[in-house]
């Protein structure tokens, strides 16, 4: 049902160096790449994530319980692209582990302020 979500920024080359480095540890790649709107996919047919820079011209902002949350298959991998994420800059939201019903997830802020998860099905 998802196609694609997107992301704001105000510092488009902060944001593709973040989620360059991020997005490729799911083997994600850029399949578009504009002045003002990029995405990666795993491939076609499968869900995208973008950033862009709003099309207003404002700035922009971080949406008030808004969060994309990025599906992997296993806790080990949660693991490791929280502790990517950190390293390039995320902030802490919530640390890996389980949330109880078998999900476990972690939670981080990208360098916009942008609220991400990664989690999994246990």
């Amino acid at each position: 049902m998802i196609g694609y979500t997107t992301v704001g920024t105000n510092n488009r080359e902060r944001a593709l160096a973040f989620y360059d480095a991020l997005l490729a540890e799911f083997g994600a790649k850029r399949v578009m790449d504009f002045e003002t709107f990029i995405a990666w996919s795993q491939g076609k047919g499968k869900p995208g994530f973008a950033v862009a820079l709003p099309f207003n011209k404002k700035p922009a902002t971080v949406g008030n319980g808004s969060m994309v949350a990025f599906l992997v298959d296993k806790p080990a991998q949660v693991d490791a692209l929280y502790k990517k994420a950190l390293a390039l800059g995320a902030t802490d939201e919530g640390p890996p582990g389980d949330r109880g019903d078998r999900y476990y997830g972690a939670y981080f802020r990208d360098l916009d302020g942008n609220k991400l998860n990664v989690h999994c099905w246990t």
